[in-house]
């Protein structure tokens, strides 16, 4: 890794992940009450995450293996899927996805997905591995696809991979699905009644839709600048990735060309991110292993798309330079239908667009003061519409506004390099008389700096926030808080073989869930490590 491409690594997870890989040893756990040892050895903990457990009912449950695999390359796997016949005919009160993986040698992270019938249903990224060996598992609810899984379909899973006489790391990975039947108390949620994946941007809905979602796995990825496109800055400025605008980034989703929902990508930083994966081998950064997809309600577009007719659903990322690549965005329409008409009309009464914003301003450094870009961007939609139903008369409205600063600093040759950065995306959906409020908000706050004796640096913190409150009538009837924060600190030689590395590092994760979605109302986990040991691994509720 040269000076010059001190963030540059990120692009690909440098060759400090090749070094550092080829003599790191087994990933064996140790005790949490082992004291750390003084500087990475050969043995550090397996991979996880301070987040919680899917919750199961204490039914009847049948588990189903949908994919096994050994990934070597970019060839897919593909096999098929039947539902299971003992735990109920699809009314399932929980259906949970585990994906559990292993691997070993000298591996990159990789991005990976799960699609079923078409339908993608996860998607993950891997953790670098020791030449000994890691293993690590993904838990994910899945409930909402019942629709695809209630009947046999194909199953594609894919995790791009190269292993050659350098990179050795083959990923071994079995994903299940474990079906708990729906009894007594245990009854099904409400999940969609269709499923349907946008495999192309045309697509034709059910004519008794009465409630319209989307969601998209939006990922910046691919080993090029949008990876990292929260660092990039304005074409001109003297920066190893430049973007027409600068980092400013919206996910849109238009019906039929026009603008139907905004909403502000999350900055995942995979496990080789900010040149260090000595900050990522325990705790990797949130989501980095489960890809939330972003939702949005089109609702008020359900009336248009009732017609029967073909329309095109179509999903950008704006901000990005034109002719680039390295965003990937793949989504499905999840919809309710009247059980009680056949057709359901009604129509789009309302579209209201503030003209967005977004511009990046480059301040030249000047002798002790480091090279600036200052970013802001925002944005804000509101749509609704109305529905006559079988039970009457649904209005639904929907605004939404994100909004991003953020200030980047890096020094010729970029030996210092530096981003403080908040992005908020807040929400407001209205369903006849419940009312939805969800206030998200990221956070990413680090510096890597390459000093004397070429010890590197890096110092971050990332944050993943997000406030629900429900309403009835103007009175709250539900509320929830998602907060989730990693911090680390990790240092280690650069350009020396990895005996000379003399790398340590210390990460703190704090995962916060209190709500109807937290075992019992309040889960509240917090794990320390140390040089690749768990030194504390706390509950709090």
């Amino acid at each position: 890794m040269t000076r010059r491409h001190r963030i540059t690594g990120l692009l690909g997870a440098i060759a400090l992940a090749a070094g550092a890989l080829a003599a790191a040893g087994t990933a064996h756990a140790r005790p949490a009450q082992d004291a750390p040892p003084a500087e990475f050895g050969t043995d550090w903990h397996d991979p996880l995450t301070a987040a919680p457990p899917v919750g199961t009912p204490p039914t009847r449950s049948c588990r189903v293996t949908l994919a096994a695999a050994q990934f070597r390359d970019f060839t897919p796997y593909r096999g098929a899927y039947a539902p299971p016949a003992g735990c109920g005919t699809g009314r399932w009160a929980k259906v949970v996805l585990r994906l559990d993986g292993k691997v070993k040698g000298r591996q990159y992270d990789r991005l990976g997905h799960v699609s079923v019938g078409g339908v993608e249903i996860l998607r993950t990224s891997t953790p670098q591995p020791s030449p000994d060996g890691i293993t690590w598992s993904v838990e994910k609810d899945v409930t909402r696809y019942r629709d695809t899984l209630a009947r046999p379909q194909p199953v594609e899973m894919l995790i791009g991979n190269v292993v050659d006489d350098t990179y050795t790391g083959v990923i071994d990975v079995t994903v299940t699905l474990t079906f708990h039947a729906a009894e007594g108390r245990f009854t099904a949620p409400d999940t969609p009644d269709r499923v349907l994946p946008l495999t192309s941007p045309s697509v034709t809905t059910p004519r008794n839709t009465e409630r319209l979602l989307a969601e998209v796995y939006a990922t910046g990825s691919g080993g090029g600048c949008e990876e990292y496109w929260y660092l990039t800055t304005p074409a001109g400025a003297p920066y190893s990735c430049t973007a027409d605008g600068g980092p400013h980034r919206e996910v849109r989703i238009t019906v039929d060309g026009r603008l139907a929902g905004i909403a502000a990508p999350f900055p995942t930083v995979w496990t080789g991110g900010w040149s260090n994966p000595f900050l990522w081998y325990v705790t990797p950064g949130p989501r980095a292993f489960d890809v939330r997809p972003v939702l949005y309600d089109l609702t008020p577009y359900a009336a248009l798309l009732n017609d029967g007719r073909p329309h095109r659903v179509e999903v950008t990322v704006a901000g990005v330079p034109a002719g680039s690549s390295g965003w990937s965005t793949p989504a499905n329409l999840l919809l309710w239908q009247d059980e009680g008409r056949a057709v359901v009309t009604g129509a789009l009464t309302r579209h209201e667009e503030e003209a967005p914003t977004g511009r990046s301003h480059w301040t030249p450094a000047t002798p002790g003061v480091p090279h600036r870009v200052d970013t802001e961007g925002a944005h804000r939609l509101t749509v609704a519409g109305h529905l006559d139903t079988s039970h009457g008369r649904v209005a639904t409205t929907v605004t939404r506004s994100v909004h991003h600063t953020s200030v980047h600093r890096w020094t010729d040759g970029e030996n210092s390099d530096a981003l403080d950065a908040v992005w908020t995306d807040e929400e407001s959906v209205t369903h006849g008389p419940v009312t939805t409020r969800t206030a998200r908000t990221y956070t990413m706050d680090g510096e890597t700096t390459l000093g004397a004796g070429d010890r590197l640096r890096t110092v971050i913190s990332l944050g993943d926030r997000a406030d629900t409150v429900t309403l009835r009538g103007g009175r709250t009837v539900a509320a929830g808080r998602l907060d989730d924060r990693y911090t680390g600190d990790a240092t280690y030689t650069a350009n020396v073989p990895r005996d000379q590395r003399h790398a340590v590092g210390t990460t703190s994760v704090r995962h916060r869930l209190y709500g109807s979605e937290a075992p019992g109302g309040c889960y509240d986990r917090t794990v320390e490590t140390a040089q690749g040991t768990v030194t504390a691994d706390r509950r709090h509720c």
